[in-house]
C-alpha cells in the first residue's frame, strides 16, 4: 500500500471514530445538535487548460456531495466528506475528478437561526484524463492529497434541519504533473443530530 493511500486509510479512520464518539454524545443529550449529516448539489468549475485550443471545451459541471461532521463546541468543528465533481470535455477528451475530503471548520453564530463558516483541510482525490493526440494535454489518471478550502452560510429552518451554502477551492494533482484548482458552489440539506 502507497505511503498516501495509508495516510489517507489513518485519516479517515480517525474522522470516523471521532464522528461515532461525539454522534454518541449527542444522543446521550451532552451535545445535541452538533453533529450532522449533509447531502448537496451544486456546479463545479474545473479551471484547467485546454492545452493548443484545437478542441472544444467546456468548465463547468454538476457536482454532488455527501458528508458528515461534528461541533465540539458553537464555534470549531471536523467534516468528512466525499464529492464528486463531475466531468468536463476537454483537449478532445474528458477530464474527470472526484475525492474524499477532511476538514477543520468555523463557525461564527450570528443569531439563533444564521451562521457563517470556514474550512481548511485536505481533499484525497482521483483525476481522469482521456485527450486526443496533439492536444497537448497528458492522459492518465492519478491520486493525491491537496489542500482545500471554504466559505459558506447555514440557514436554520428547524431544530434538526439547515440548508448551507458554500463555494469551496480543491487543488488537485492531474496526469503530467501537474496541479490546479477545482471549485464548487453548493447548496446542501443537513440533518442535525
Amino acid at each position: 500500500m502507497k505511503k498516501s493511500n495509508r495516510l489517507f486509510a489513518r485519516l479517515v479512520l480517525a474522522a470516523a471514530s471521532l464522528a461515532v464518539g461525539v454522534g454518541a454524545q449527542a444522543q446521550s443529550g451532552l451535545s445535541p445538535g452538533h453533529s450532522y449529516i449533509g447531502l448537496g448539489a451544486g456546479q463545479s468549475d474545473f479551471s484547467l487548460t485546454n492545452g493548443t485550443g484545437l478542441f472544444a471545451s467546456d468548465k463547468r459541471d454538476t457536482a454532488y456531495n455527501v458528508n458528515v461532521g461534528t461541533y465540539f463546541n458553537s464555534n470549531v468543528g471536523v467534516e468528512l466528506g466525499y464529492t464528486d465533481f463531475g466531468q468536463v470535455d476537454r483537449a478532445g477528451g474528458r477530464t474527470k475528478a472526484d475525492g474524499f475530503n477532511l476538514s477543520l471548520l468555523g463557525r461564527l453564530p450570528l443569531n439563533a437561526s444564521f451562521n457563517l463558516m470556514g474550512r481548511l483541510g485536505t481533499t484525497y482525490a482521483k483525476t481522469e484524463v482521456t485527450s486526443a493526440a496533439g492536444a497537448g494535454v497528458a492522459a492518465g489518471s492519478e491520486r493525491d492529497f491537496g489542500w482545500s478550502y471554504g466559505v459558506g452560510a447555514e440557514f436554520i429552518f428547524h431544530p434538526q434541519w439547515s440548508a448551507v451554502l458554500q463555494y469551496e477551492e480543491h487543488d488537485l494533482k492531474f496526469p503530467g504533473g501537474d496541479r490546479d484548482r477545482i471549485s464548487a458552489a453548493t447548496l446542501s440539506a443537513r440533518y442535525r443530530f
